[in-house]
């Protein structure tokens, strides 16, 4: 896949996520979110909690899941630190990190409370 194939196809992926967690009653609340950490795919939150969404397109949903990389996980805690200095609550505040999976057919699969530090 091309590198502006591969990134429009990361773009749709992102947004079939956001829509299916819209669908669920998230707010989501940033997309590509950076910091000096890193970036997170997407943030959502929902009654008070915050969520962080890696979101992983592949040919199959093992294949998108077998792409998350410790290295990535550890990008992952590093910028949500970051994200939640900005949050009421701070540290303290009640996050969870999900991953997303979309296969080659546009299917979603959220894994929540899928990294684990």
């Amino acid at each position: 896949m091309s590198g502006a194939a591969s990134y429009y196809g990361g773009l749709a992926a992102e947004e079939m996520v956001a829509q299916s967690y819209r669908r669920g009653g998230h707010e989501i609340t940033a997309r590509r979110w950076r910091s000096a950490a890193g970036e997170i795919d997407l943030i959502a939150k929902k009654d008070g909690n915050v969520i962080f969404i890696e979101v992983k397109k592949s040919r199959t949903f093992s294949q998108a899941a077998h792409a998350l990389s410790a290295r990535q996980m550890r990008r992952i805690y590093s910028s949500a630190a970051v994200y939640l200095e900005g949050e009421p609550n701070g540290q303290d505040s009640e996050a969870r990190f999900d991953v997303a999976l979309v296969d080659q057919h546009g299917r979603v699969s959220i894994v929540e409370n899928a990294i684990c530090a």
